[in-house]
């Protein structure tokens, strides 16, 4: 059942470093609850690892969120040029980083406190 935690949530954060999160996330809640039914897992973990999959996702490229888009017009108008690829090659480590450190919070939720207590 970890397992689906796991490509749930490195799915999103894949996903979401290219496309707006919202639509997205939107999309995949149907999907999470028909792999819930067929699988007897609690929807809670499912649901955390698309959130946190999605929301770590969008650091990973210049697209991935809105404040991203924001901050770099903001710099190209002071002055600083940020490309897509300069972004990525500090964006998609740091997306990496946090995803794991999530992963490994929903792991502790999932065998310290079970997600009957949630």
């Amino acid at each position: 059942k970890q397992w689906y935690q796991r490509r749930v949530r490195g799915m999103s954060a894949v996903i979401s470093a290219f496309i707006d999160n919202i639509p997205f996330t939107a999309a995949m809640i149907p999907v999470l609850s028909l792999i819930s039914s067929e699988t007897d897992l609690p929807m809670a973990p499912l649901i955390y690892a698309l959130a946190f999959g999605a929301c770590m996702g969008g650091n990973g490229t210049l697209i991935g969120a809105s404040a991203n888009v924001v901050a770099v017009g903001i710099a190209e108008e002071k002055g600083y040029k940020i490309s897509f690829l300069e972004f990525a090659r500090l964006g998609v480590p740091i997306m990496l980083i946090t995803v794991t450190v999530a992963h490994l919070y929903l792991l502790i939720c999932h065998c310290a406190i079970g997600w009957g207590n949630i």
